[in-house]
């Protein structure tokens, strides 16, 4: 028998969120009924930690998604593994967008990985849209961190937040 997936998770740092990933988070709702944002707390993300605290990226993730028409889609906070908060908020799939080949693979590990951990978690890729192909949220803490622009990169609330830490 085929269970049907009514429970998704976008996952991610979204140190910050970006456009990019607003297209996702959109695209993935198009396809479920119920959409959870899970932004990992990712304390050693890179090896200096993130620039926004997990409480400043959840607010900003929630504002800018309101902003965006998607104030149905959950916000959360997490810690420990994907597959663990998958099972607590009760989502069947974990769906990621896809930039480019290096991107895939390492989404497709950490899709292998999920699936040793929890086979019934299903991992739902996702072609990026091409104006979003190149955005990444490194490249926008770059360009905002030497003053650059970031509107249209990143929701108006990210841009004011970015202006302000750097």
């Amino acid at each position: 028998m085929c269970k049907t997936i009514d429970h998704v998770l976008v996952p991610g740092t979204f140190d910050p969120i970006t456009c990019g990933h607003i297209d996702v988070v959109r695209r993935a709702r198009r396809i479920c009924p119920k959409v959870t944002v899970a932004v990992a707390e990712s304390l050693g993300k890179n090896g200096v930690g993130t620039t926004f605290s997990l409480d400043e990226r959840v607010e900003l993730a929630r504002s800018a998604l309101e902003a965006e028409g998607l104030a149905d889609v959950e916000v959360r906070p997490f810690t420990g593994l994907l597959v663990d908060f998958a099972r607590e908020v009760g989502a069947g799939a974990v769906v990621k967008g896809l930039r480019a080949m290096t991107d895939f693979e390492y989404e497709l590990q950490q899709a292998d990985l999920n699936y040793k951990l929890d086979p019934g978690l299903e991992s739902i890729f996702v072609m990026s849209s091409p104006q979003y192909g190149y955005l990444s949220s490194s490249v926008v803490r770059q360009i905002a961190s030497f003053g650059g622009d970031v509107s249209g990169l990143v929701p108006q609330n990210v841009a004011s937040a970015l202006k302000d830490r750097f």
